[in-house]
């Protein structure tokens, strides 16, 4: 999505709400003055036959508009300022051998410690520890997976000070014990059973502790891959008689949302990914939310971005429906299953009977 696909109208809008932080972003040339603005100058609103939009300062003034001297659009707002001081802080969490004080993180971006913390948590939408905490787990399962060395090893390369330290929260965000991860979901016994929906293939696949997965693919097999790829060594057991029955229950919810979804779920992600799908669940059928509202939903108004890679990472298709968010301007974005899926999903929950936003 680019400016050029957007209604001029709709970028108008975002003008006048002097909306900051747009997506896409945006900038705006008043013909009368020559000058151009984000859309958040507190400066006057021109008149609307006098605006005109633009992708990049640099296209602004090829054609002659000079920056506005009170947002000064060609030097970073502070909110990108911020966004850049909280990413160069992610980066050294990610590539530090041992976990960062959090005065050391502070210090480098200028902050208090109270402060950084507090603006971290915004733009990211977990505090510096539990995104460090997050970040030597998927380590772990990377240098794991790869099957060089000894699990011990694997904990103390991916960041750990200790074992014991490692152990105490590994086989709840792992979703099976470390042992389990290095060898692909080996020994885990997953249930599964495949039907045909309005929405084509549909699968659902059980572990122990729930539904662990619901994938939508053109075909059986390719939603079968979709499952083997997760877990390349589990053992997946299909045409169980008493697991079948199940399908039907899942085809039914898919097309018609007013039967519910009441099975227990096996929810696997970091801290912030639960958060988000827990307020996922909490958006009404039929109506929508943007990533914008969802991140204050949760508390974390900035961390819209986060919110947005929370919602591609879900593997429980409809159940926990990321279907139902969509851009600020009320426009379809991208969706792991397909953005035309993620229409007709709409459509359905929007039939005679259902509210709409």
């Amino acid at each position: 999505m680019n400016v050029a696909m957007k209604s001029t109208e709709v970028l108008w809008q975002a003008v006048l709400e002097r909306e900051q932080n747009p997506n896409p972003p945006f900038f705006y040339a008043v013909k009368t003055t020559g000058i151009y603005c984000r859309p958040d100058c507190p400066s006057r609103r021109p008149k609307r036959q006098n605006a005109v939009f633009y992708e990049s300062c640099t296209q602004a003034e090829a054609d002659g508009f000079r920056s506005c001297l009170r947002c000064r659009p060609n030097q970073q707002s502070p909110q990108e300022q911020t966004a850049s001081l909280i990413s160069k802080a992610c980066r050294e969490i990610e590539t530090a051998e041992e976990e960062p004080r959090l005065d050391d993180l502070a210090d480098q971006c200028g902050f208090s410690v109270f402060h950084f913390q507090r603006t971290f948590k915004s733009v990211m939408g977990v505090t510096p520890k539990a995104y460090a905490r997050a970040h030597r787990m998927k380590r772990f399962q990377e240098i794991v997976g790869s099957n060089e060395g000894s699990i011990t090893t694997a904990i103390y390369e991916a960041g750990y000070t200790s074992s014991s330290r490692f152990y105490e929260t590994a086989t709840q965000a792992l979703g099976m014990t470390p042992k389990l991860v290095r060898k692909g979901g080996k020994g885990v016994k997953i249930l599964f059973a495949i039907g045909e929906c309005s929405l084509g293939s549909v699968l659902v696949a059980s572990s122990a502790k729930g539904v662990c997965a619901m994938l939508l693919g053109d075909t059986p097999e390719r939603v079968l891959e979709d499952l083997q790829g997760r877990f390349p060594k589990a053992e997946l057991i299909g045409n169980d008689a008493d697991y079948e029955t199940l399908i039907s229950h899942v085809i039914q919810f898919v097309d018609d949302p007013k039967y519910g979804f009441n099975l227990p779920l096996d929810i696997q992600g970091t801290a912030f990914q639960q958060r988000v799908w827990e307020a996922l669940r909490n958006i009404p059928v039929g109506t929508t939310a943007s990533y914008r509202e969802v991140a204050e939903k949760i508390g974390a108004p900035k961390s819209f971005r986060a919110v947005a890679q929370a919602c591609g990472a879900n593997n429980i298709a409809v159940a926990i429906p990321c279907h139902r968010v969509v851009r600020s301007d009320g426009g379809l974005s991208g969706y792991r299953w397909g953005v035309e899926r993620k229409s007709a999903i709409l459509k359905i929950e929007r039939k005679a009977g259902w509210p709409t936003k």
